[in-house]
């Protein structure tokens, strides 16, 4: 197209796409047919995620490929998808990806070795991570700017998100060097494995220079991974921290009792994706730590609990799903330290006919018609206490921290009505009853 760098508007870059993908997927098939491998095209968009039926068809046609022998190259579907529904860049694509199908290891290929504590082109001092157990602790830690190409979509805080995502699946993730793909067979032979724990794989710091992202030991279970990372949160519960106590006990089977709700910031229809947001005390005091990388003896271990986590309500996971390309994701990811701002997300549209009367995608907006009816009818008076962000007055000594996803059994009026009260009142308050819980499913992050 005798273009020499990207396109600048959305339709440009989506024709771009199109002329591009036919000869992308033309240059994979010729590479493969000379290995007499056969290979399938796979385009996904947000909403293919975020829709229960549309992720389980993705998830069963995975299964059917690959017990056909068929490698499936994995790409978005950049001709249709717009920045709403995004995945953003192809780590956090690949990640996706890796869960639906229950891959063993996910590899992040990009221009640089490992994940350093530095940048390690202006800083000579700068040493590799060689295991990494706890993400959270490497994001406080570690250096994510690499100088990257501009063609890529994903810098290295894009891997972190990405491994952070596979991890939660079960999914073993390794940054390496691009050019070091032969090694990925070691890295496989040192590692762990599903015949194979973690505690069971003592060559971990041997080997090929990478960064491994050890799985979590007990991995979310399909439907659970798919709420907490699957799907767009609609709203916000915020609880007190004796029920985030209570709903972490299995016992409590993941269900939250309203008399936990502290207040609601919507608005969301009943069985829509909300997010669980502890409010808490501020903790003064930071816990000092000096090594992440379990490589390194004598490395003090922190109390992440001390640890003051931001007060935020936006999922980590989620935070940077920004501009995508047309790289599969089978084989390279190039590294960028650009990253766009991050775009809201649409949600999934297939849910009751309730969303219809209700904003998903508002942050703090005046209630609609719908909802104002509804609280004269419940003969509320807090619906503008319905909002983000702590209410005017509170003292500076308390902060607000998401913790968990879950799916609502109400509409963010009806919770805001009932929350603090027992579940006994439910009918009473709202005029029905159709779980004595207000947030279902629930699943930590």
């Amino acid at each position: 197209m005798d273009l020499k760098e990207r396109g600048k508007g959305l339709h440009q870059k989506q024709a771009l796409a199109a002329v591009g993908q036919g000869r992308l997927i033309a240059l994979w098939d010729n590479l493969f047919s000379q290995l007499d491998q056969p290979i399938a095209q796979i385009l996904l968009t947000r909403m293919d995620i975020s829709d229960r039926t549309r992720y389980l068809n993705a998830q069963n046609t995975f299964s059917e490929l690959l017990q056909m022998g068929v490698i499936p190259i994995v790409n978005e579907n950049d001709t249709v998808s717009v920045s709403e529904i995004k995945f953003g860049d192809n780590d956090t694509l690949s990640a996706i990806a890796s869960a639906i199908c229950h891959a063993d290891y996910l590899f992040l290929l990009t221009d640089v070795d490992c994940l350093y504590t530095d940048n390690p082109r202006t800083n000579p001092d700068a040493k590799p991570v060689r295991v990494v157990r706890d993400i959270e602790k490497v994001k406080q830690q570690v250096s994510t700017s690499t100088l990257g190409t501009s063609l890529g979509t994903g810098g290295m805080s894009t891997k972190l998100i990405a491994a952070e995502l596979a991890t939660a699946a079960g999914t073993t993730t390794v940054v390496m060097h691009s050019s070091n793909v032969i090694d990925i067979f070691k890295v496989i032979e040192n590692g762990p494995s599903p015949c194979r724990e973690v505690a069971e794989t003592p060559a971990l710091f041997e080997g090929p220079l990478c960064t491994m992202f050890l799985r979590r030991e007990s991995a979310l279970k399909d439907r659970k991974w798919w709420i907490a990372h699957g799907l767009h949160a609609a709203g916000t519960v915020v609880i007190d921290e004796g029920a985030c106590r209570a709903i972490r006990r299995k016992e409590s089977g993941g269900r939250l009792l309203p008399a936990g709700v502290v207040r609601v910031a919507g608005p969301f229809a009943s069985h829509q994706a909300v997010r669980l947001v502890v409010r808490r005390r501020r903790h003064d005091d930071v816990a000092a730590f000096s090594s992440i990388d379990e490589s390194t003896p004598g490395s003090p271990t922190p109390d992440l609990s001390q640890v003051p986590q931001p007060a935020t309500l936006a999922s980590p996971a989620l935070r940077h799903l920004t501009i995508g390309t047309t790289n599969p994701i089978t084989i390279m990811s190039d590294t960028n330290n650009t990253e766009p701002d991050t775009p809201q997300l649409q949600p999934s549209m297939s849910l009751s006919s309730s969303i219809a009367s209700l904003d998903p995608l508002s942050r703090s907006v005046p209630p609609s018609p719908a909802i104002t009816a509804l609280a004269e009818r419940l003969g509320t008076t807090s619906l503008t206490r319905i909002g983000r962000g702590v209410t005017e007055g509170e003292s500076d000594e308390w902060e607000e921290v998401e913790v968990a996803k879950g799916l609502a059994q109400y509409n963010s009026v009806e919770i805001d009505r009932m929350k603090g009260r027992k579940s006994s009142e439910i009918e009473k308050l709202i005029g029905y009853v159709e779980s004595e819980h207000v947030v279902d499913s629930i699943t930590f992050l």
